[in-house]
């Protein structure tokens, strides 16, 4: 009977694991700073690491699995527009729309 407990603690230990949000980490954006991303109250904060604008959060995104919404500030001209990002294995594509019609995208690699 304990080898079937520790069975199955060991199995909803893996599914967690696995379960863990892929957006956290370290990404190389469009422009080549790095961005990291990570938990804020809830959310993920999105903060420029290097580059011209280092330190400076740009962004703040909520979602599980590899989709997530929020607001995303272009740091060249400090304008926040909502944001979108999908998760695809090493790749963020990221998204910021004005309206929900005028929208431009990026993709960022993992570090």
């Amino acid at each position: 009977m304990r080898k079937i407990i520790l069975a199955i603690a060991l199995a909803f230990g893996a599914v967690s694991a696995q379960a863990a949000e892929p957006i956290e980490g370290n990404w190389k954006t469009a422009s080549g700073s790095t961005a990291q991303i990570a938990p804020c109250g809830g959310a993920f904060c999105v903060t420029l690491k290097s580059g011209k604008f280092a330190g400076k959060q740009i962004g703040k995104m909520s979602g599980n699995g590899g989709s997530y919404k929020g607001e995303i500030t272009d740091p060249e001209t400090d304008k926040t527009y909502s944001g979108y990002g999908t998760v695809s294995g090493n790749a963020l594509k990221m998204k910021g729309c004005v309206l929900s019609i005028l929208c431009k995208s990026q993709t960022w690699s993992r570090l």
